[in-house]
């Protein structure tokens, strides 16, 4: 069931009042989903029912992305600043120490949530942070032609490429696998919470000096990365693994990067995996 909920956080200016957008399903531990850049919560939609057998699962738009807000002026996009602000919407949730799964963007949160010890487990699939300079640069660029894309594509051409196969293909390969799989209505979507992502811009420029060396001990911690990500290359997980010597380092079979549409099942079994 979707559902917003405010609550206040400090800034360096005084209180400043955040909003973000959520769905809610399931009951048991809690589990705290969250997407890469330029995605919405919706990049959960074939995962959430299997999750929710076990658990109280909460799939959150982050600040400036899909329906939540922007963050209010005097807060920053940088992890410093994000984390705190995914840290009081759990509390705002009554939620306290859910395990986290997050892709990308999402996935370097979860770590660095981790690491705060406001969560009790982590599953990170594909996280940014662990790119060379060069990799950075590529992922960064291609992202940005993502998003140029989108904006200036209108929408009816944005609907006719998603109804045919080689049009899904053209908008989203770069993220999936399988992208003549997925459905026209998601790939619209889709395209349409990269182009009106008012977090966008501050959040890839917090991420240009980005690098993940730093362990996350004390949490059972799951790494996944898709063998055919063409976003982050697969060989970052083995870096991954130098940084979290104690993480499970998980293939992920003909996925791409953003794999809970190319395998559901799989995905599911490797965050439950982690939970349990």
């Amino acid at each position: 069931m979707a559902a917003e909920v405010s609550f206040g956080v400090a800034s360096p200016d005084g209180p400043r009042t955040v909003t973000i957008s959520y769905e809610r399903a399931g009951a048991g531990e809690p589990l705290l989903l969250l997407h890469g850049i330029g995605h919405h919560r919706q990049a959960w939609d074939p995962v959430i029912e299997i999750l929710a057998a076990e658990h109280d699962v909460i799939a959150a738009d982050l600040p400036g992305f899909g329906t939540s807000p922007a963050l209010p002026d005097g807060l920053a996009y940088d992890l410093a600043t994000v984390v705190p602000v995914l840290g009081a919407f759990c509390e705002a949730l009554g939620i306290e120490r859910p395990h986290v799964a997050g892709n990308s963007l999402g996935g370097l949160l979860a770590l660095e949530l981790g690491r705060e010890k406001l969560v009790r487990s982590v599953t990170a699939l594909s996280p940014g942070g662990f790119w060379s300079p060069a990799e950075r640069r590529y992922a960064f660029t291609t992202l940005i032609a993502m998003r140029r894309g989108a904006r200036l594509l209108p929408l009816p051409a944005i609907e006719r490429l998603s109804g045919s196969a080689a049009g899904r293909t053209a908008l989203t390969s770069t993220i999936y696998a399988r992208p003549w799989r997925r459905s026209p209505g998601a790939v619209v979507a889709e395209t349409l919470a990269l182009r009106d992502a008012s977090g966008f811009d501050a959040t890839l420029a917090a991420g240009r000096d980005v690098v993940v060396r730093d362990d996350v001990p004390g949490l059972p911690v799951t790494v996944a990365w898709g063998t055919r990500d063409r976003l982050l290359l697969p060989r970052q997980g083995i870096r991954a693994k130098h940084a979290i010597p104690g993480a499970r380092l998980v293939r992920l079979p003909g996925c791409g990067h953003v794999p809970m549409h190319d395998d559901p099942a799989l995905v599911s079994r490797v965050i439950l995996d982690t939970c349990r």
